[in-house]
């Protein structure tokens, strides 16, 4: 089995080639990787669960790293014991490159595997080295940029002394500085008109502005609906006759009714 392909990483090609020398990076890249043990310099001790097909296995073997030319490349060789599954070995040789701000990882697999393995027949072979090398590079750019610089962010010191320098500039006459603004926002809004170009002491602008800030609030409360009393709704001549009339009216509607019912 051979296989090529190409990644852009982004990452300067040194912390790349770090990554690749780091067992701890490699062990959460591989898929299935279980452990990852450097041995020497230039050889690692690895096991790794792999599925291919309906086999499973758990393959035991050690990692080689010759032609090693920092920071631009190395061939990567090693051998895999998978018990009843079978045997796998290869090697790839890996090379990195600039492009820009990032670095571009080329690699060349091949690949020979035995035993159970070698009867799932070469394309299932073949589609599932393509998955496991995708997810390993998926994984590998994740680990290499969590090692790169922070980019995108300014420097804590920078936006302390830019801080500082804010606060102490003065501000033109007429305005707010950004510093007073955001001690006391209070005091951005309650200069008065007729101060002109006058700068207030912060102890005045607090003032002014409970002052002016105060105002509104009279208004909602002096604007509030008085409360309703029932009798305001009873109408003053229901129907065009006087109240008395109608509840005179009912006075005498209620003696015949007793008096019909004293009768019976």
């Amino acid at each position: 089995m051979d296989m090529t392909g190409e990644r852009r990483i982004p990452a300067p090609r040194q912390t790349v080639w770090q990554a690749l020398n780091d067992p701890e990076v490699l062990k959460l890249s591989i898929p299935g990787c279980e452990s990852l043990e450097k041995l020497d310099d230039d050889q690692m001790k690895a096991t790794a669960a792999v599925k291919v097909g309906p086999i499973s296995a758990r393959f035991t073997g050690k990692v080689q790293l010759t032609d090693i030319d920092a920071p631009n490349g190395y061939r990567i060789s090693g051998e895999g014991q998978g018990g009843v599954a079978g045997f796998a070995k290869g090697g790839a040789d890996v090379a990195l490159a600039d492009q820009g701000a990032e670095t571009l990882l080329s690699y060349k697999v091949n690949a020979q595997v035995g035993g159970k393995l070698a009867q799932l027949g070469g394309r299932l072979i073949d589609a599932t080295a393509k998955q496991m090398a995708d997810a390993f590079f998926d994984r590998f750019s994740k680990q290499v940029q969590a090692m790169s610089p922070a980019t995108g962010h300014a420097d804590p010191a920078t936006d302390q002394t830019s801080s500082a320098a804010a606060q102490a500039s003065p501000a033109a006459p007429g305005q707010t500085s950004p510093a007073a603004t955001q001690a006391s926002p209070a005091a951005a809004i309650a200069v008065p008109p007729a101060l002109g170009n006058r700068a207030l002491s912060p102890e005045r602008a607090e003032a002014a502005a409970s002052q002016t800030m105060a105002e509104p609030v009279a208004v909602a409360v002096n604007a509030s609906p008085a409360a309703i009393s029932i009798w305001s709704l009873i109408p003053r001549e229901p129907f065009g006759l006087p109240l008395a009339a109608w509840i005179g009216s009912g006075v005498f509607v209620v003696m015949i009714l007793l008096m019909l019912g004293s009768m019976l």
